[in-house]
């Protein structure tokens, strides 16, 4: 008997530092996000990132670096497969909030533990900020 393969959407999400400040957008839920969004069928990770940043933040960034993956639980929607990636931000580096999330903020590494947030953005943020 072989058992049928869980299946989850992917989210590819990117930790972008702006000079000291990690880039984060609120959600409907009420909640602090990396950038990014949902994988499409026959697209490239990176490719994806860049697409859903520009689309959400008018911001062009490099995808440099695979950082963590984990599987989210959203209350009522099931699970989620989340993979952060670390961003270099090009050129004009002044992001602009779309219509696709709430609001937008710049956030000192030290204030990431009082927003209410998932525990894996958080990991990727501190990695990515510990990086060399």
């Amino acid at each position: 008997m072989s058992a049928t393969a869980p299946r989850f959407p992917v989210s590819i999400k990117g930790v972008v530092f702006i000079g000291e400040r990690v880039l984060l957008l609120e959600n409907e839920r009420v909640e602090w996000e990396l950038p990014g969004g949902k994988l499409e069928a026959g697209e490239d990770p990176a490719g994806c990132l860049k697409r859903e940043i520009a689309e959400e933040l008018a911001l062009d960034v490099s995808v440099e670096r695979l950082i963590d993956c984990w599987l989210y639980a959203i209350a009522g929607a099931g699970e989620v497969l989340i993979v952060t990636y670390g961003c270099a931000a090009c050129g004009d580096a002044t992001p602009r909030l779309s219509n696709e999330h709430r609001a937008l903020g710049l956030f000192a590494v030290d204030e990431i533990a009082a927003l209410p947030m998932p525990e894996g953005y958080r990991r990727s943020i501190r990695r990515w900020m510990n990086r060399t």
